[in-house]
């Protein structure tokens, strides 16, 4: 049973969330990937990684998205002298009351941009690891709920490495999708100086989705149903980055050290449910799985020293898994 025949609340919602693209377009030029990673994430309650070198207008799609959303919205420059209290919030003494008080940081919004995660230091990433993971934040002894939705996009710069911190592989296994975000075509490029040459720097967008309307959709999501063969696919392809060999994966295993987390598994599950609802099915084919599959997996699989030398990279690995690994029938 396709959408078209389901309810109109959910026909409005495809078409609000189509309307969410035009927006972000009079703003940002291309980019539509990445906003498509974004509502993913938003409407299965996952984080993302963004990873691309300085200009690729990351931080303004982020933005724009939350304005189009009507999310508050919180950008945080992660830099090696941040301490956890600049992000969550610490303790003030009220000299007029003669009490301490809790004064919150930027970390209480819907939308937080974490720009250059990997520049702060891992008292600052475990402050946030606690927040990503338990929605929630501590100050003092209390313990503060954060508002829903909640979603963390985090940006690394793949290309300085003089004063970065890597993350540990437990917070990058806290995100959802790792997405890597590419130059604009030569067309794209062209608007983009166009607009910028013309000094057109604002442009006003429109709410078209409430709070409301992203816990209906996400109920909407959870009722996309996925065929028990598409399940258990899932599971080969999470398997077979572990154990290659029994895959006939010979030359893919001498690359491998780790393979991906059960987070991997649940988290395509997810991903491919939420893809398949953008398309405008409520049922999931093989096509939403593969086409998610190297965001949730490339930062899930650890490489060795070797592959580095041979430069192979975790998206080569992907490719070849997506290729060789069987659908269960």
């Amino acid at each position: 049973m396709a959408f078209d025949t389901i309810t109109e609340q959910a026909q409005e919602h495809r078409q609000k969330i189509r309307q969410v693209y035009s927006e972000v377009a009079k703003v940002v030029v291309g980019q539509e990937y990445m906003v498509n990673r974004l509502l993913i994430g938003l409407f299965t309650n996952g984080h993302i990684l963004l990873e691309g070198v300085p200009g690729l207008a990351k931080t303004l799609t982020i933005s724009t998205v939350s304005q189009v959303l009507h999310l508050d919205f919180s950008r945080i420059q992660f830099t090696p002298d941040l301490l956890p209290s600049d992000l969550v919030g610490t303790m003030i003494y009220n000299q007029r009351e003669g009490k301490f008080e809790v004064k919150k940081g930027p970390i209480f919004a819907n939308i937080i941009l974490a720009d250059e995660i990997n520049r702060s230091p891992a008292k600052v990433q475990s402050a946030l690891l606690e927040a990503m993971q338990e929605k929630q934040v501590t100050i003092g002894e209390t313990t503060f709920k954060l508002d829903k939705p909640f979603l963390v996009m985090a940006t690394q710069n793949p290309v300085e490495n003089e004063g970065t911190y890597p993350l540990p592989e437990a917070q990058v296994d806290r995100f959802m999708l790792k997405v890597f975000v590419d130059y604009p075509t030569k067309e794209q490029e062209l608007e983009i100086m166009r607009r910028i040459s013309n000094m057109q720097f604002s442009f006003t967008v429109n709410t078209v989705l409430s709070k409301e309307d992203i816990f209906a959709i996400r109920e909407e999501v959870n009722k996309v149903k996925i065929s028990e063969s598409l399940e258990k696919y899932i599971i080969e392809l999470v398997t077979a980055t572990r154990k290659p060999k029994e895959y006939k994966l010979d030359n893919e295993a001498q690359y491998i050290q780790f393979g991906a987390s059960p987070r991997a598994s649940i988290n395509l599950n997810l991903a491919s449910r939420a893809a398949a609802y953008l398309e405008g099915r409520d049922y999931v084919l093989p096509e939403d799985i593969k086409e998610v599959a190297r965001d949730v997996m490339n930062h899930r699989i650890i490489l060795n020293y070797e592959a580095e030398a041979d430069n192979v990279k975790t998206t080569d690995i992907i490719k070849v898994l997506l290729t060789k690994v069987p659908i269960s029938k």
